[in-house]
């Protein structure tokens, strides 16, 4: 069975064992189950939310029977107050969070798929809430100067932390904040291309949506021994991208040519 027809038949079965047991009101699918469907390849997995009736909501938490009848599950783990991590026994992987309906405009998520619903609840405000909750903070910004800025600073704290021997730190500063920094802004300095953006984290799907930028990233994470050459190959990219400061720009480049030699 393809991967895609697995995890949506999955869904629809627990949709069905949310059925049988009354106490539900709604299973709505997110993310690759959700309204972007054609994206599901062989590693997608099973992201969805249970609405269920007041009163329920912790025993459909501390309580797994629902799933377990639609398969074996081979692994648990809560990793928050309203959900779970599971693995099924046929290697199916999903995470899910449980809902009462009063809960729902205070939790940020994307518009989701209804997979099933009550019959007699459909005409309600239920239905709406595949349209998605409050209002996600986006992690993009709409001018340069703060995050480029950001960046050259994390290249300059990162560069002094690996020559205190701070290695872990520094990779963290050069290689992960000032690539995250480029990343808020990256729609204002490459043409996106349409494939599915996320607004929880703009590096996913970075490789289809900036095909240049994707090209390139690979210099600027070469791991933990070689933050001093991550660090050029990212100043090198935000000269070329904005007006950096002189000064700035010349003592980086002091910092990691002398770390450079020095190893």
């Amino acid at each position: 069975m393809a991967r895609k027809e697995q995890l949506l038949r999955r869904l629809d079965e627990i949709g069905g064992s949310l059925e049988q047991r009354g106490e539900a009101l709604l299973l709505l699918g997110v993310g690759s189950v959700g309204v972007e469907m054609e994206r599901i390849d062989d590693y997608s997995d099973l992201d969805f939310f249970v609405i269920v009736k007041p009163g329920y909501k912790r025993r459909y938490i501390e309580q797994l029977d629902w799933l377990e009848e639609v398969c074996p599950l081979a692994y648990t783990f809560r990793n928050t107050v309203d959900g779970y991590k599971i693995l099924f026994e046929d290697g199916i992987y999903g995470e899910f969070a449980v809902f009462e309906e009063e809960e729902m405009e205070n939790i940020a998520y994307s518009e989701g798929r209804i997979v099933w619903i009550d019959p007699n609840l459909a005409s309600s405000k239920l239905a709406g809430i595949a349209k998605g909750g409050k209002r996600t903070e986006t992690q993009r910004r709409e001018e340069l100067d703060f995050s480029l800025n950001e960046a050259l600073t994390n290249l300059y704290v990162g560069l002094c932390r690996y020559a205190r021997g701070e290695k872990l730190s520094a990779a963290r500063f050069v290689q992960s904040y000032a690539v995250d920094n480029i990343l808020s802004v990256l729609h204002l300095l490459e043409k996106e291309e349409a494939y599915f953006p996320d607004v929880f984290g703009e590096e996913r799907r970075m490789e289809r949506r900036y095909p240049s930028f994707a090209a390139r990233v690979g210099d600027m994470i070469l791991g933990y021994e070689r933050t001093p050459e991550s660090a050029l190959h990212i100043l090198r990219y935000l000269k070329e991208a904005y007006p950096v400061n002189t000064r700035m720009s010349v003592e980086i480049r002091r910092l990691a040519d002398q770390l450079n030699h020095s190893r």
